[in-house]
Formats: structure tokens, sequence, C-alpha cells
């Protein structure tokens, strides 16, 4: 084989050339001084261990291996993110600036040919003990002054993707009996230093899309009401809590021109950020309807048949509402339902608990033929109505017992003057409830005291 490398010389190394020489190694440590030698290793995996940027973690690691194993040069060379024939050369003795070839990798020399590319190309650990590299190899520089090379690939899929090269300027300077070890302890170091990178790239990735759902998030709260209506003779509170950054839990008020209110609480199907998108679809739609949405019934036929016709058809999502329009001066609640969680309502004149079932339908989105009726019902002064999604009674404690209807309507047994209190009551028992058990399913209570 004729080695353009050398002149046109024979690239196989002579018989000669491959004697057993001590590695250095064997020459700062003594076999007898196995504890030595252990005790290194363990400290030099204890620092590897603590590292959390890669960089850091490969200068550590330099400095350790210059003292078990020392060298007089070193090059590094990867393919990784280049077609062949192409490589980088991503270390060198040579160079006096450091360079991070993970965060600027265009600073990088991109070569095509030479002695490095038959290294890192031909996939396989290599001693050369006496190295005679041609003053036309585009690395010539790198090599100048050094006579034996260890080429160490480290694999990643099967392949060589990067290779370390140890140079020492005395021919001869490798035992090929030792590379079998060197190139083990150098591609579990370069693995581990591969794993330290892609755990930063995967931190890299998961706040970037945290600060994205954090976006979602403060754009979803702001769709909420910031601060909840004064109504004639109702007293309002609200409770809000996603399972995860974003929800498709919604509520909302809407005033209207005869001084009736309108109040609309709805859950989106799914959780986090699909669902979360839904929900701004709804509100959109919900504010964008032509006319006051009066009567219920219309707002939900209307809200039914847009999110049917552009967006739910087939996606296989759909949107459970409430929707009740409250006239203060009568107090009645007229409402209709898509397939919601029926209100609950405590009189406490009589003590009796009640849903407001007196209609219902299929959830939005599932089919554009569906309409909806109205129904209504006079309330009384002291009346407790609490509205809720299912995130509250499909709340699990640590034996996946759910919370329930029996257990919210439990809660609302004491009578009080104001409606903050009753949603304290409520919370109080689904946290001791619960005890601990992150939510799986997002939370919403709109509680509702008659004046």
């Amino acid at each position: 084989m004729i080695c353009p490398l050398r002149g046109g010389s024979d690239c196989r190394v002579p018989d000669i050339e491959k004697r057993a020489i001590p590695l250095g190694i064997r020459r700062e440590l003594p076999e007898g001084h196995w504890r030595e030698r252990l005790d290194q290793v363990v400290e030099t995996l204890r620092e590897m261990s603590s590292q959390t940027d890669p960089q850091a973690m490969v200068r550590a690691y330099a400095a350790r291996m210059d003292v078990l194993m020392p060298t007089d040069g070193m090059i590094a060379v990867s393919r990784r993110d280049v077609s062949p024939p192409w490589y980088r050369i991503t270390r060198s003795t040579l160079w006096t600036e450091e360079i991070n070839p993970w965060l600027h990798p265009d600073r990088l020399p991109v070569l095509d040919r030479g002695l490095l590319k038959e290294l890192l190309y031909g996939d396989v650990p290599r001693v050369i003990n006496y190295l005679d590299v041609s003053s036309n190899d585009p690395a010539f520089e790198h090599f100048k002054g050094y006579r034996s090379l260890a080429a160490l690939p480290l694999y990643d899929g099967g392949v060589a993707l990067n290779m370390v090269i140890l140079l020492q300027k005395a021919a001869g300077a490798y035992d090929e009996e030792q590379l079998p070890e060197l190139v083990w302890r150098t591609g579990l170091f370069g693995r581990a230093t591969h794993n330290l990178v892609l755990k930063q790239q995967a931190q890299q990735a998961f706040e970037e899309v945290d600060r994205e759902l954090r976006l979602v998030e403060s754009i979803q709260r702001s769709l909420l009401p910031s601060e909840l209506p004064k109504i004639g003779n109702l007293d309002l509170a609200a409770y809000y809590q996603t399972s995860h950054r974003a929800g498709g839990d919604y509520y909302d008020f809407f005033p209207l021109p005869d001084g009736t209110w309108g109040i609309l609480i709805a859950d989106v199907s799914g959780h986090g950020t699909p669902a979360a998108v839904m929900m701004a679809i709804t509100h959109s739609i919900a504010h964008t309807q032509p006319g006051p949405p009066t009567p219920p019934s219309r707002m939900l036929n209307y809200l039914n048949e847009k999110l049917s016709s552009l967006y739910t058809g087939n996606s296989g999502s759909f949107v459970t509402a409430f929707y009740g329009i409250f006239n203060p001066k009568t107090r009645e609640l007229r409402y209709a339902s898509a397939g919601h969680n029926p209100p609950r309502l405590k009189s406490c004149i009589d003590g009796t608990m009640a849903s407001l079932d007196g209609v219902g339908g299929l959830p939005m989105g599932v089919t554009a033929e569906e309409t909806y009726e109205d129904t209504a019902r006079v309330l009384r002064p002291g009346d407790q109505i609490v509205f809720y999604t299912d995130g509250i009674t499909e709340a699990h404690n640590p034996q996946r017992q759910m919370f329930g209807v029996e257990r919210l309507d439990a809660a609302l047994e004491q009578c009080t003057f104001a409606a903050k209190p009753l949603i304290d009551a409520v919370l109080e028992a689904l946290e001791k409830f619960v005890d601990g058990q992150p939510a799986d399913d997002d939370r919403t209570l709109l509680v509702a005291k008659v004046l």
C-alpha cells in the first residue's frame, strides 16, 4: 500500500516499530502502587461526576490524564454534523485560545483530506510509532515535531464520529498492548461527555419550552376576568388552577344591555397547551358573536356551530359548557348546558341541595347539528350556587378515590353571608382529601351567593 502522506512510501509500520515500549501511565504508576492508582482513578471519577458543563469536564479530564498518562501533544477531530470526507479539528495543543466546539463550531477548521481524515474515517484505533507526515498535509503544523501517535476513536451509533489523537515527540512511544485499555477509557469518557452535552441540550430545550409555556399561561390568564364584576343581589368568588402551565378551563362574565349578566363556565377536553389553545378559540368565538349573547341557548348554539365546523371536526376535541343569564331584579337564572357538570344549588332557607340540570345536551364541538334549549329557575336570598369543572369532583386521593359530588355538597353545608368563605371551605375539604396528590386536571370553582 503506497501512502501519499509519506512521500509515496509504505504506510505499514515495520515490525521493529511495533515493539513493546512502556506507556506513560506505567512509568508514572508502577504495578505495586495499585492503591495510589485506584485513589487517582476514584478522584478522577468523582470530579467528572460533579461537572455540569461539557467544556469544563474536558478541561478537568485533560488535566487529570496529564498526571496519569503524560503526553506531549493532542489533537481532537470530529465528523459530527458534516458530510464525508469533511471533518473539523475541535482541539489542539497548537492553539493558544480554547474554542468551545459545542458553542462555536463555526470557528473550527474544516478539512477534507490528510492523515487526520485517514485516521478518523478509518473508524478504528491506531498506533503509529514512527510518524512521518508530509509537509503537504493540511494539518502538518499540528503534527510538526511529533514522532508517535495513538488514535483513539469515540463511537456514537457504532461509528467513530470523534477521535482523540495523542502525540509524543519520541519515536516508538506507544505500546500497542496497552491500546485496548486506552481506547476503553477514552471511549467511556467520550460517552460521558456526549451524555453531558445531551443533558445540557435537553435542559436548554426544556427551559425554552417552559418559557413558551409561561407565555401561553400569561396569555391564557389575560383571557380570564381580571376582576369579578359587581352584580346586583349576587356575591361572587372564583378559583382557577391549571394542572400544567396552561389548561382548558374557562369562565367569563358578559354584561347585557338590559342589566342582566351572562355567566359562563367551560371545560375543554384534554390538558396543557392544546387545551389552552382551544380555550382561547372558545373565548374568541364567545366575544365575537353578533349581537348580545342572549338567550343562553343561542350563545351555546353559536359556539357549537363554529367549533364543530372550523376547529374540532378532525381533532376529537370538545368543550363542555354551562351558560346562565342572571337577572338581578327578579333573581331569575335562565340557563343552557352543553354536557357540563350541573352546578350545585344549596338553599339556605330549607337546607336542600339540588342540581341545575333542567336541560342538557352534547358537549360543543361534537356535531354541528346539536341544538340547545333554555330553562329557568328563580333563586331566593341565601341560595348558594357552585359552578365547577370536573377537575374538582374527579380529583383523586392517594387511594385513587374521587372527591365526588357528595363531598362537594358536604363542604357547602355551612351557610355563609359571602361567597369567598364558601370557596375556602371547598378548597380546604379538597386539599385534605387529595392529601398532597398533584392535580391531574384543571380545577375551576365559581361560587355565587344570592343576596
